[in-house]
C-alpha cells in the first residue's frame, strides 16, 4: 500500500511547469458562500484537480465535471433545482451513462470521488486521465452530498445525493 501511495504521490506532482492552471471558486448552494477552491493542472496523466475546500462533512463525495457554465438554480415541474444551471454531467460523446474517470464508455465528466477528512476538509487531488485542462473551460465543477458508485445502478448518476457545492469555471 506504501508504494502504491508513493508512486500516486509522484504521478500528481510530476506536471509541466509551463502548465497552466485554473482556479475555480467553489460555493456552498445552500449559503451562496464560498467555500474555498479547487486549482487544475494538466500533468502527463491528464488533468489534477487539488481541492482547498474546508465546511463539508466527512466521508468521500461524489466530484463531476458538469456540462454548463453555471450554479444557478433552475425550476423543473415547479420544483426547485439547487445549480441545475449546470446541466448534467459533460458528455460530449453521448454516452447517457456514468462510470470511473479512467473508463471509456461513460460520461467525460465523471471525476474520482473528493475525500473530506474528520475536520470538513478536502485537500486529496484527484486525477481525471482522460480530460485536458481544455476540456473545462466553459463548464462547472460540482461537489454532491455521499458517496459515488460509478454506476447507474441501483441509482442513476452513480447514487450520489444532491448538489452540495459548485464552481463555475471561466
Amino acid at each position: 500500500m506504501i508504494k502504491f501511495w508513493l508512486f500516486f504521490s509522484l504521478l500528481l506532482t510530476s506536471f509541466d511547469a509551463n502548465a497552466t492552471v485554473i482556479t475555480v471558486e467553489m460555493d456552498d448552494l445552500n449559503t451562496d458562500k464560498s467555500i474555498g477552491n479547487i486549482t487544475a493542472k494538466q500533468s502527463q496523466y491528464g488533468v489534477v484537480f487539488t481541492p482547498n475546500l474546508s465546511g463539508l462533512s466527512a466521508g468521500l463525495h461524489g466530484f463531476h465535471l458538469h456540462e454548463n457554465a453555471s450554479c444557478e438554480m433552475t425550476q423543473e415541474n415547479g420544483k426547485a433545482i439547487a445549480a441545475g444551471g449546470a446541466g448534467g454531467h459533460y458528455d460530449p460523446m453521448n454516452t447517457g451513462k456514468h462510470g470511473y474517470s479512467w473508463t471509456n464508455d461513460n460520461h467525460l465528466g465523471d471525476l474520482p470521488p473528493l475525500y473530506v477528512d474528520n475536520h470538513g476538509h478536502a485537500t486529496e487531488p484527484v486525477l481525471a486521465p482522460r480530460l485536458k485542462l481544455a476540456d473545462l473551460v466553459g463548464r462547472s465543477l460540482m461537489v454532491h452530498v455521499g458517496g459515488d458508485n460509478h454506476a447507474d445502478h441501483p441509482h442513476q448518476h452513480g447514487g450520489s445525493g444532491a448538489r452540495l457545492v459548485c464552481g463555475v469555471i471561466k
